[in-house]
């Protein structure tokens, strides 16, 4: 059992270093001010304060959750009638559609989002329409991967037994399917939502600049303002938000697997 351990060690070691020491200094940089050397640190709470007291960064904050939820229900709707198209074909389809699927995923995101910014350009949208349009193509697999899982572990014994009992298509989907799907569809919730709400690329590429989400407002005082205690502050009410996401679905799934 102990050789089996310490063949955990160098994982350990990968996120002690490469995790576990940037939070830290993360947590470090937020709670202290601008200018401390490296011997002595005054702590305080003002970054923090200063983000909630400011109305332009809560302003940020709402409009970065509203395109992340906006997002997520496009991916849904989308999504789950695909998802359940592909589970209806013959398992070799399958594959053969799920592997169409993700081969977009292979390509860097960065790359796939010049090649929208190319083709909105000849396009009137507005700015939000075509972040919104971006985060949809880039996330949309995520939703439908695990929306396709959930239905084509389904006992498909449940459906005949559906129809023998006299329910036709709709309500056979609305007691059986539906809800056996769920899961698929709050792991998916949980893979489009959490980077979308984050994401700083695509409305950095696709919103001309003038779009900023909070995802942007980091990148922003990291590299171009140079103020690394706010930024540290913005990334940890973010991640903050994030937790308190996981945690909703994860409780959100497990209720459901006790119902």
């Amino acid at each position: 059992m102990k050789s089996f351990f310490r063949m955990s060690y160098p994982y350990i070691l990968w996120i002690a270093v490469f995790i576990v020491a940037p939070m830290i200094m993360i947590l470090l940089y937020a709670l202290t001010r601008t200018g401390n050397s490296t011997l002595t640190f005054q702590f305080t709470l003002e970054n923090f304060s200063r983000f909630l007291q400011e109305p332009t960064f809560l302003r940020v904050l709402v409009t970065s959750l509203r395109i992340a939820l906006i997002t997520t229900l496009f991916c849904i709707l989308i999504g789950y009638p695909a998802a359940l198209f592909i589970a209806g074909l013959p398992e070799k389809r399958q594959t053969m559609m799920v592997l169409l699927l993700t081969l977009p995923m292979w390509i860097n995101m960065l790359l796939k989002t010049y090649a929208w910014r190319g083709i909105l350009l000849n396009f009137d949208f507005e700015s939000e329409t075509k972040v919104f349009i971006g985060m949809v193509y880039d996330f949309l697999p995520y939703m439908i991967i695990q929306i396709h899982t959930s239905i084509s572990k389904m006992d498909p014994e449940l459906k005949t037994a559906a129809y023998d009992l006299g329910a036709n298509q709709w309500k056979t989907f609305v007691k059986v399917t539906l809800p056996l799907s769920v899961p698929g569809i709050i792991s998916g919730i949980t893979l489009v939502f959490l980077p979308a709400v984050s994401s700083f690329v695509i409305p950095k590429l696709l919103g001309g600049g003038d779009y900023v989400l909070i995802g942007n407002l980091i990148e922003i005082y990291f590299l171009t303002a140079g103020d690394w205690n706010f930024g540290s502050a913005i990334s940890l009410i973010m991640a903050l938000i994030i937790i308190v996401s996981m945690w909703a679905t994860k409780k959100l799934d497990r209720n459901e697997q006790e119902a």
